[in-house]
């Protein structure tokens, strides 16, 4: 089995116009993990919650009017992304609350042979 082990290196590019990205990526990441990471994202339903939850907390009664689809359909794609390890659901009251989990969008990127992800900008895999 091919594996990308990364040794708690530090990588660091320039792109474009002398923009600079970096990130410490100390898991290996083999490539079983990530087909299920990528797989995770590949619906576009899936995609769509993940963009928005990305943005920030959000409540799933707000997920429900930016994603147009059924509540049951919701419900499973949001199962999908728990269970991937790509958000967490914190209950409040009869409400759960999604927040992209810690180092998501670190793992994601890692996830893509080649890629080298931006630098964290705060706590929640890299959003702002």
């Amino acid at each position: 089995m091919n594996q990308d082990v990364l040794d708690h290196d530090v990588l660091t590019r320039e792109v474009g116009e002398g923009v600079e990205v970096a990130g410490t990526l100390d898991v290996a990441v083999d490539d079983v993990a990530a087909a299920g990471l990528l797989a995770a994202i590949a619906d576009p339903n899936r995609l769509a919650v993940l963009r928005v939850v990305s943005a920030g907390t959000v409540c799933v009664c707000e997920l429900q009017e930016r994603v147009p689809i059924a509540a049951n359909l919701l419900s499973y794609h949001l199962r999908v992304l728990r269970e991937a390890g790509l958000i967490v659901g914190t209950r409040r009251g009869r409400w759960i609350d999604y927040t992209l989990a810690d180092g998501a969008l670190q793992r994601l990127h890692a996830a893509i042979p080649g890629s080298v992800p931006p630098v964290a900008r705060g706590a929640g895999g890299g959003r702002s």
